[in-house]
């Protein structure tokens, strides 16, 4: 993340690596972070980033890479000594005396050296972040339902049906006693005040017919004598019918012919 590219505010500006540029936008955008009070921290930082060092709300990683050097055209690539000496001016008095003066070539000073000269540690802020963060939040307060005194509990409840449901059952005084079928079939006799916990048996089934029983067929009538009609011939002989059992002992009636 470069200075003239910051996060969404009010989030802290984190300079990763900065080679610097114009000096009027660094300015411009200095100007923006004092008027926030927005926090500017420097990993390495170069040229005109070196603005940053004016803020009152900086700091410094101890391995940080700070580069100072003199201000140029960027057309004829000669020194601006107006600019070189506000930006020299815009250092804390630690690091301009540290410094000496600024030339064309780099002065390099790491971020212990700059701490040491009374810049603020940014990983001082991160192991306060981290400690807070760290820190085991208060527990939310349980919430407990509070119960009337005029409430019955689900214990007492529940105590109340089954005292409703046995005084429904309950015969009342003088009644005939109930008699109800156990599962034995033999009667039980309740008497007042008793309640039956027999279970009630549902009706047999009607058996099922024993087709093994031997069959009887019952005699067939005699048959009438045919009466045939003046100038007809017989074709058919009276015929009857006897039952006869086959193997599987089922009744089938054959036509036996005389």
């Amino acid at each position: 993340m470069g200075y003239l590219s910051p996060p969404p505010s009010p989030q802290p500006v984190v300079v990763y690596k900065d080679v610097g540029g114009l000096v009027s936008d660094y300015e411009a955008m200095t100007e923006a972070y004092r008027r926030e009070n927005r926090e500017v921290r420097l990993h390495e930082c170069r040229s005109a980033c070196t603005l940053a060092l004016s803020l009152p709300n900086v700091c410094v990683y101890p391995d940080a890479q700070v580069k100072f050097h003199q201000a140029y055209n960027e057309i004829t690539r000669e020194a601006d000594l107006g600019v070189s000496a506000k930006l020299f001016d815009s250092y804390p008095a630690a690091v301009r005396a540290r410094l000496g003066t600024l030339t064309r070539q780099y002065k390099v000073l790491s971020g212990v050296e700059l701490i040491s000269l009374g810049m603020r540690n940014c990983l001082n802020d991160d192991k306060t972040l981290i400690a807070k963060r760290r820190q085991p939040s208060s527990p939310a307060p349980t919430a407990v339902a509070a119960v009337s005194p005029g409430t019955d509990s689900l214990h007492e409840i529940a105590q109340n049906i089954r005292v409703a449901v046995s005084k429904a059952l309950a015969q009342p005084e003088g009644a005939p006693p109930l008699r109800v079928a156990a599962p034995d079939r033999s009667p039980v006799t309740l008497r007042a005040g008793e309640t039956a916990t027999a279970t009630l048996e549902a009706p047999l089934p009607p058996r099922r017919p024993n087709f093994e029983a031997e069959v009887v067929a019952e005699s067939t009538p005699a048959a009438e004598p045919v009466r045939l009609i003046n100038g007809a011939a017989p074709i058919l002989q009276a015929a009857t019918f006897v039952p006869l059992r086959d193997d599987a002992q089922r009744v089938r009636l054959v036509r036996a012919e005389e």
